[in-house]
């Protein structure tokens, strides 16, 4: 096809780029064309003109136009010129294209017929698609539904399977119920026979079901063969634990437990059966435990060693016997029976094993009653732990533990019952109680709670006793008789010895536990214990004696308060103020002995007050005889004092005190005599028998270097 040439507008406009070309003449076929002017262009508004040229003077053609001066009419004859001119052109190139245009015609319609073919067969498939598609559908829905159909009988058949299965009763179960030997396979045998039944029981349709009518009663004989067969089993390793010197609790840990699933078939499908085997070793246990702890207290028995009888009493005389004392040496020398000591182990050793009787009777041991009872009480809880986890394993029950040890309970309670009203130690009777406490707090640190209310009340039997003691001793001492327990013996007296270990005990047993009761009652005795060491005092003829003895007495009860609490509770602190209290006191009347002049003047005459304001003043006469007498014999005395502190005073280092103070005492005496002096007119004629203080000084320090 011949190519437009539409460059040739833009050439008639002087464009620069002229390229010569042969041009087909559309006008000797056409003519010249004309334009009749239009008569009405007179008519046209040139309003606007103006602004439209200023718009398009950018514009090359315009200005180009516009440059050259070419009248629109010309420009536009000349585009139209152009235009034809270009119109016969392209006629021409498909004039020559004509039988290339007649080929493609020609294929074209081959094309088309070939298409048309092509449209027939393509339909006649879309109609073939569309039935296999129907028949796709048809064959998926049918698919589907034999899907949910093979699903449903899937599903029937695992349910028929399962019911089969479930209602069945094999060879192979029968034999072994009926005559295999109870063991792991019988206990898994069993398993399935309780599945068996359990599923005939629960659902509805399988008790409505034919099958069952000719199932049901060879489940029930083979029930009742089970039953049968592992109660006989159970009983006889029951009877196994009524052996004697059987371990109980190996055979039930190594043999009962392996069979504790027998014991819940029992309970599932054979409840009375279940009642006998549970009262049979309700019975039996109830019955070996309660042997044993029968037999091992009656060799407990064996083993104690008596601390204290009802006249074992703090206020009682030790002189005063009867016809139904035991021989025994004086109570004076059995501090056991006041005095703690090494029975305080025993809360150490709380968690040691019980007592072997038989090997301390072959050692020839004997204890004090809390021992036994540590140790009793010890086995007590092991026996009862094993047991009250056994029976909530074996049988998932609590309750039968509390059956079983209604025996044993008894006994313990029979034989403590037996001792009690007995015993008059009051310190194993506080270490008993102490003993029940950390007890308990075993049993709370293990979980196991079977003991709690049969602790408590041992503990609440106890307290009641302990009191009872408690009160006699103090009644002892209220109602003590002076004269018979006077001894002329100014060195402690064994009563308040008694007194001072007893309360020491105590104080000892309460340190941790701040029991405010007991602290109280501690107060009652030591209001009693002063009233009868001061009546005992008045039973000395001097003052001076009486009070040695109250120093003696109470130095040595602080002394034994502190072995027991080293920082000094309220009773300690007491009789630290009497100490002192009386201290003072002695110190006076060992200084009354040797310078009662020298203290009388002093006292009454030496006062500056008394000087300044009395009508009679001091005289070198009334102190001359002071002066010679103290510097002739002051030495002498104080060996004296320092002799008759010894003898007196048991307890040295109370002793060298003492002296001391008296020592300390004198010499402000003497200084307040020498002060005197130097007031007095003339008399520093004096000062030659005036005993120097340094030398009194030196004398003080010389005793003091003995402690």
């Amino acid at each position: 096809m011949a190519e437009v040439t539409t460059n040739k507008v833009e050439n008639s406009f002087g464009d620069k780029h002229e390229t010569p070309k042969t041009v087909f003449d559309l006008g000797t076929f056409v003519g010249d064309l004309t334009f009749e002017e239009d008569g009405s262009s007179d008519d046209i508004s040139l309003e606007g003109l103006q602004q439209e040229l200023e718009e398009c003077k950018n514009y090359d053609v315009v200005a180009n136009i516009l440059s050259q001066g070419t009248t629109l009419r010309e420009y536009t004859k000349g585009v139209e010129n152009n235009l034809r001119q270009v119109e016969l052109d392209s006629i021409q190139d498909y004039i020559k294209e004509s039988d290339n245009l007649v080929s493609l015609h020609d294929q074209i319609r081959d094309c088309d017929a070939i298409l048309s073919q092509m449209e027939t067969l393509l339909s006649g498939f879309q109609t073939e698609i569309g039935s296999i598609s129907s028949d796709i559908k048809v064959l998926q829905e049918k698919s589907m539904d034999m899907g949910l159909r093979l699903k449903n009988r899937k599903v029937a058949e695992s349910k028929l399977a399962k019911f089969v299965e479930d209602i069945i009763i094999p060879p192979r179960m029968v034999d072994i119920i009926v005559d295999g030997e109870v063991n792991d396979e019988y206990m898994r045998t069993l398993e399935i026979l309780s599945r068996k039944l359990k599923f005939v029981e629960m659902d509805h349709m399988v008790r409505t079901s034919k099958a069952l009518k000719d199932v049901q009663p060879e489940l029930e004989k083979l029930r009742q063969k089970a039953v049968s067969k592992v109660f006989d089993f159970i009983v006889q390793k029951l009877q196994a634990l009524r052996k004697p010197k059987t371990n109980i609790q190996i055979i039930q840990q190594s043999v009962l437990l392996k069979y504790k699933y027998i014991v819940s078939f029992l309970k599932e499908h054979g409840k009375d059966v279940y009642s006998e085997v549970r009262a049979a070793y309700i019975d039996t246990m109830n019955k070996v435990l309660s042997a044993h702890f029968r037999a091992y207290i009656q060799a407990l028995e064996k083993l104690q060693l008596d601390i204290a009888t009802s006249s074992d009493l703090i206020g009682v005389d030790t002189r005063s016997t009867s016809i139904f004392s035991r021989g025994r040496e004086p109570l004076k020398n059995r501090s056991a029976v006041y005095a703690l000591g090494d029975r305080i182990n025993i809360l150490k050793e709380i968690d040691q094993p019980a007592l072997i009787p038989h090997i301390a009777e072959a050692s020839s041991l004997k204890y004090p009653y809390e021992v036994l009872f540590r140790s009793l009480h010890k086995l007590l809880m092991d026996t009862a732990t094993s047991e009250y986890l056994f029976c909530d394993d074996f049988f998932g029950e609590e309750s039968i533990f509390y059956e079983i040890f209604a025996g044993p309970f008894a006994v313990i309670d029979e034989h403590f019952n037996s001792i009690l009203p007995n015993c008059y130690d009051a310190i194993g009777l506080m270490l008993m109680i102490r003993i029940i406490h950390q007890h308990q707090l075993i049993m709370s640190r293990r979980r196991i709670p079977c003991l709690d209310s049969f602790l408590d009340k041992v503990n609440i039997s106890l307290w009641p006793r302990f009191k009872m003691v408690f009160d006699l001793h103090l009644s002892s001492l209220r109602n003590a008789n002076v004269k018979t327990l006077w001894e002329d013996d100014i060195h402690p007296h064994y009563v308040m010895r008694r007194y001072a270990e007893f309360t020491a005990s105590l104080i000892h047993l309460n340190v941790e536990y701040g029991d405010g009761q007991l602290e109280l009652n501690m107060e009652r005795l030591r209001m009693a214990v002063d009233d009868l060491l001061t009546k005992l005092a008045r039973m000395f003829p001097k003052p001076k004696l009486q009070i040695v003895f109250l120093i003696n007495n109470y130095d040595m009860t602080i002394a034994v308060l502190k072995e027991a609490s080293p920082e000094g509770g309220k009773i300690q602190l007491h009789f630290e103020e009497l100490l002192k209290s009386n201290t003072a006191l002695f110190v006076e009347e060992l200084l009354l002995e040797h310078f009662s002049d020298l203290i009388k003047f002093v006292k009454t005459r030496a006062s500056e007050d008394q000087i300044s304001t009395s009508e009679k003043p001091i005289t070198v006469a009334e102190v001359e005889p002071l002066v010679k007498d103290f510097a002739s014999r002051w030495k002498a005395a104080i060996e004296l004092m320092h002799k008759d502190v010894i003898t007196s005073f048991s307890n040295f280092l109370c002793g060298m005190e003492i002296l001391r103070a008296a020592l300390t005492q004198l010499l402000l005496y003497y200084t307040r005599l020498s002060d005197s002096i130097k007031r007095v007119v003339g008399g520093s004629s004096l000062n030659k028998d005036l005993v120097s203080i340094s030398s009194i000084m030196y004398e003080i320090r010389k005793y003091s270097r003995t402690f």
